[in-house]
């Protein structure tokens, strides 16, 4: 007889055959099983030739305020839930982080069954380093809450990664461009462990413009962190001293922006822009 405990379950994030064997048997041996949409539940379960042993509810960010007290109740009345969302491991940019909480604080067992992820895998194939990473998330829909929050991690020396949608990339790949540095290094995954994978690297300019005319399927972004010994700032005027000196020794504007745009992680064109405003 299973223990009651919450379980959060990883699900595949493309490919059924990813499903964990451990997954199946909390399936089918689960007394609730709650899902972000019951019915790409039902699709994988389809696919896995398996049927959900115990009641299907659904819970998502329109119904979790007022669902997460009922399933902690069901818990602490000696039933295993299991909660699954659409693709990968839940509460990370899915249902999940309210139960969690509720059940931390009422006391009950949580535990995880682990699986695919999105985040993790997007970061092993993109190339970049992932000895130190951080999850932004989706970022905001509007232009000028994007690049506040960008210019909030701008300085970050860690690989970050992003989630976002398809008919949104092309912007934000320019908006990280403009705000994180046109050298920034990047990789974009799209449709991780599905028919028509593809991992397109290169930096931030580069990727932009290769989106502009438009990208489909499930997105994440991969950017590296400010290169380690850059000069911490998000101010192209505080490199114009620098600037000015190398120029007035010889060397081209156009060499000496793209330098210092890699080594701060500013963008080059914001850099080139202030030395000819500042002359």
């Amino acid at each position: 007889m299973p223990e009651p405990a919450l379980v959060l379950a990883a699900t595949p994030i493309g490919d059924s055959r990813d499903a964990s064997p451990r997954l199946l048997d909390e399936l089918t041996s689960a007394d609730v099983v709650a899902a972000e949409d019951t019915r790409r539940l039902r699709r994988l379960t389809d696919r896995l030739g398996i049927e959900v042993g115990g009641e299907v509810v659904s819970y998502h960010e329109h119904n979790e305020a007022a669902r997460t007290p009922e399933l902690v109740a069901r818990i602490e009345g000696g039933d295993r839930v299991l909660l699954v969302t659409d693709a990968g491991m839940p509460s990370v940019s899915d249902p999940g982080y309210r139960l969690v909480q509720a059940c931390v604080a009422a006391d009950v067992p949580v535990t995880c069954v682990p699986g695919p992820s999105a985040v993790l895998m997007a970061l092993a194939v993109s190339g970049l380093p992932v000895d130190r990473f951080c999850f932004e998330g989706f970022l905001p829909r509007k232009a000028g809450e994007r690049e506040r929050v960008l210019a909030e991690v701008a300085d970050d020396p860690r690989t970050m990664v992003f989630f976002e949608a398809p008919h949104r990339l092309a912007a934000t790949l320019t908006a990280m461009a403009t705000v994180l540095g046109e050298d920034r290094s990047a990789a974009v995954c799209r449709e991780l462990t599905k028919t028509y994978e593809e991992v397109r690297r290169g930096t931030l300019a580069e990727l932009a413009a290769w989106a502009a005319d438009g990208v489909k399927g499930e997105i994440t972004v991969v950017v590296a962190g400010r290169p380690r010994g850059a000069a911490a700032t998000t101010d192209p005027a505080d490199v114009i001293p620098e600037v000015r000196e190398r120029v007035a020794a010889g060397e081209r504007l156009k060499d000496v922006t793209r330098d210092l745009a890699g080594r701060t992680g500013l963008s080059a064109r914001a850099i080139y822009d202030e030395a000819i405003r500042s002359r």
